[in-house]
């Protein structure tokens, strides 16, 4: 395969950074119109230029759709030379245009919803650096490369959930998760440490990271690739919420709720898929790793839904139901079913973006109140933000035709395929997620008014500038899964076509490494050229898909129909079931499986209690100041005192010490000669 070499992409990457580094060295400088502009019309240009290599790479031949671009030499150091290159594959190209799709979109909203904010110019330059920050990430051909862009998307996470400082409780979230996403960061680059140890003099030096010589040498990687794998998901699970390290996102959404919209729903959190996506050709090598990784997922998305159904704040619903689609990615992944985890992060960011920003509209009309218990009949009075989130809904749930219908199906077959019991999880969680859905709307736009009587008759449709993006967003989250139209539904599933060159070469290199003969491996190579398309078996389970696919949207619309029925007529039905578990269970729910007081009590007051009597009062303190620097000051002082005794400046002191001496000198030397 030969690339393309072009020299836009860099411009991909650099419209947004130079719209962040503008509006923050003009901070309040300048008007807001001027601020809007610069920030969405960079976006926006990325876009374009993202839409320009979509069609150059489908225009090339199937086997050879690659672009490049190589900027400069960013570290020549002996033989080794990484790059600040960027390349375009099917995998870059389907995540380069949904996330400046979004982001755009976003940015539009954000004009509506921050108008009046002093931090308004602050605001557009951080959500400017975050898009250049995930297009790094996603654009780059080597993985020193795309840390640079995980590591500045948690930057920028951090940035904007604290985005309202002065209120403590934002810049603890936004410490949080800074926090939490280092614990995982230290795990990647353990395994980028490991992968340059395995392969430095065995390879091509200065192509040591880039991710064709890495998927050209699985054979070297092999012995080692449960570890690599296994230390780059713990990067993942910072990144993308997951199991232990999923406790940083729920409260991130302290920030603005277009961040939550973009950064936490759309493309941040899905960087660990797209890692763990784009490094298929190592993970194929490790069924010990992928079943980790779908053990994990799908863990994560069964805890996260239950937690999401005793929630009564619409973003923390929200999040938690990021979480949980979180985890059905890596669940899909982890049965190596990568283009299935990919498609679903594409309609997750349509309809997901589009349900915070449409939660974003309610809270805007109601000043700020995110407590669905003091909503409610606001139908009539927002129709554009209601009809919008309930196809958000349809989506998310899975009802056919809504996209998340197709991605999620898709998910769901392939994990039957790989393992019965990880399926019941994943369908358990389908059913789980209709439910609390339909929970959330049905309170939120149904039933009599709750509103603050002071606010009830302000409520009104937000504007243009925030309706426009919803309704795209919701056209999108009927049709933008139709592009994977599955074939037993009569489709070709261009999606999965379009992804397949990146997997299988995945799968060739495994193949490479080990041979026929490993049965274990061939297996796992074989499970993912099942679910892209590699071989035409996948069809011949039409009949199975088409059952579970029934299956799924029977379990969706009795999630549905069981939430509209409890939370419209019977809430009396959930206070019974609330009884029936004696409490316990919806205490455990409601506090969120105490997993923040079990890590405070077991890792943040022990990390505190070392960090204060052992390493500042002992060591630092004590040993380093008491012992090392003023114990040391204290006895040349101490010196000092009795020297100055015999320094006194006293000429008879001085020649009774001398004359002192010489006696004691004379005694020597008539005792020993």
């Amino acid at each position: 395969m030969h690339p393309i070499t072009v020299e836009y992409l860099r411009w991909i990457v650099l419209l947004p950074l130079g719209g962040a580094a503008f509006l923050g060295i003009t901070n309040r400088r300048l008007p807001t119109v001027v601020v809007s502009l610069v920030a969405s019309l960079t976006v926006l240009g990325s876009f374009l230029l993202s839409a320009q290599a979509f069609f150059a790479l489908r225009a090339l031949p199937t086997a050879g759709r690659l672009l490049t671009d190589r900027v400069y030499s960013w570290m020549p150091v002996g033989d080794l030379r990484i790059d600040v290159s960027f390349m375009v594959d099917p995998l870059t190209a389907v995540m380069i245009l949904f996330v400046t799709g979004v982001a755009f979109l976003i940015h539009i909203y954000s004009i509506g919803y921050m108008k009046g904010d002093r931090g308004y110019q602050r605001y557009f330059a951080y959500l400017n650096l975050f898009v250049g920050m995930m297009l790094i990430l996603v654009l780059s051909d080597n993985l020193p490369l795309l840390f640079v862009g995980w590591e500045g998307v948690g930057l920028c996470s951090y940035l904007l959930i604290g985005f309202w400082f002065e209120d403590l409780a934002n810049s603890a979230a936004g410490k949080k998760a800074f926090l939490v996403n280092r614990i995982g960061d230290f795990g990647f680059l353990l395994g980028m440490l490991l992968i340059a140890r395995t392969l430095a003099g065995k390879v091509g030096g200065e192509n040591l990271f880039s991710f064709a010589v890495m998927a050209q040498h699985t054979s070297l990687l092999a012995p080692v690739a449960t570890a690599i794998g296994l230390l780059l998901f713990m990067g993942a699970t910072g990144k993308s919420a997951q199991i232990p390290l999923f406790v940083w996102l729920p409260d991130a959404m302290a920030g603005p709720t277009p961040v939550s919209a973009l950064i936490h729903a759309a493309t941040m959190v899905t960087a660990g898929v797209y890692m763990v996506a784009r490094m298929n050709f190592l993970y194929v090598l490790t069924p010990t790793a992928m079943a980790v990784v779908a053990v994990i997922g799908a863990l994560t998305a069964l805890v996260a839904a239950t937690i999401a159904v005793t929630q009564d704040d619409i973003k923390k619903v929200l999040a938690y139901s990021t979480v949980s689609q979180l985890g059905y990615m890596f669940l899909a992944c982890g049965v190596g079913a990568f283009g299935a985890g990919i498609f679903h992060v594409m309609t997750h960011a349509f309809f997901k973006a589009l349900l915070f920003m449409g939660a974003g509209s309610v809270i805007h009309a109601l000043h700020h109140q995110q407590d669905m218990r003091y909503m409610g009949g606001l139908r009539s009075k927002m129709p554009v933000t209601f009809v919008t989130m309930f196809a958000a809904m349809l989506a998310i749930s899975g009802v056919f035709p809504f996209a998340g219908f197709f991605s999620k199906d898709e998910i769901l077959y392939n994990t039957f395929l790989d393992s019965k019991v990880l399926w019941a999880i994943g369908y358990a969680v389908a059913g789980l997620t209709a439910f609390y859905m339909t929970r959330l709307l049905a309170l939120t736009f149904f039933g009599k008014s709750r509103v603050d009587e002071e606010h009830v008759h302000e409520v009104h449709e937000s504007p243009l500038s925030m309706t426009i993006p919803l309704m795209v967003l919701g056209v999108l989250s009927l049709i933008g899964g139709w592009i994977g139209w599955p074939h037993f539904l009569g489709g070709s599933n261009r999606f999965e076509t379009w992804l397949a060159p990146v997997f299988r070469h995945g799968m060739e290199g495994e193949a490479m490494a080990h041979g026929a003969e490993n049965a274990v491996h061939a297996s796992a190579a074989a499970h993912a050229a099942l679910a892209h398309g590699a071989e035409t078996a996948v069809h011949a389970g039409g009949s199975t898909e088409l059952a579970l696919a029934v299956a799924s949207l029977a379990l969706a619309l009795l999630g549905i129909a069981v939430g509209f029925v409890v939370y419209l007529r019977r809430l009396d039905v959930a206070e019974a079931a609330r009884r029936a578990a004696g409490g316990r269970l919806y205490w455990l729910l409601k506090g969120k499986y105490f997993v923040d007081e079990i890590y405070e009590a077991l890792i943040v007051r022990p990390g505190y209690w070392l960090s204060d009597i052992v390493f500042f009062r002992f060591t630092d303190a004590g040993l380093i100041d008491g012992v090392l620097v003023n114990g040391t000051a204290r006895s040349l002082g101490i010196l000092g005192s009795v020297l100055r005794l015999l320094q006194n400046g006293m000429l008879r002191w001085y020649a009774y010490s001398f004359t002192l001496g010489v006696l004691v000198i004379l005694f020597y030397l008539v005792r020993h000669l």
